[in-house]
């Protein structure tokens, strides 16, 4: 039991001192615009690049899923809450799988 919770508070440190060090070092540098601008979009990409190929194939047909990435996309243009754009998309795709 010893050994498994030094394992896990080793985990931890090693785990934590990554994040903690630059935060502490470099909390008073200024960057640049550019580069405030890359690292506030940088998640948005990375999760987008992430999910967007799993798009085509998660219903198992890649009509459906055209159909709802489609209904995504033109729910998201009326700048929709997330939920709806997501449930929405949902029912399109259940819609089209009735038909």
């Amino acid at each position: 039991m010893n050994k498994l919770l030094f394992l896990v508070l080793l985990m931890a440190l090693v785990a934590y001192l990554p994040r903690a060090v630059p935060m502490i070092w470099l909390k008073n540098l200024k960057l640049s615009s550019f580069w405030k601008g890359f690292f506030h979009y940088l998640p948005f990409a990375m999760l987008s690049a992430l999910v967007f190929p799993g798009v085509f194939s998660s219903c198992g047909n890649t009509g459906l899923s055209l159909a709802g990435l489609a209904a995504a996309i033109a729910l998201s243009l009326f700048n929709l809450n997330s939920t709806v754009v997501v449930m929405g998309s949902v029912l399109t795709v259940y819609l089209f799988g009735i038909l």
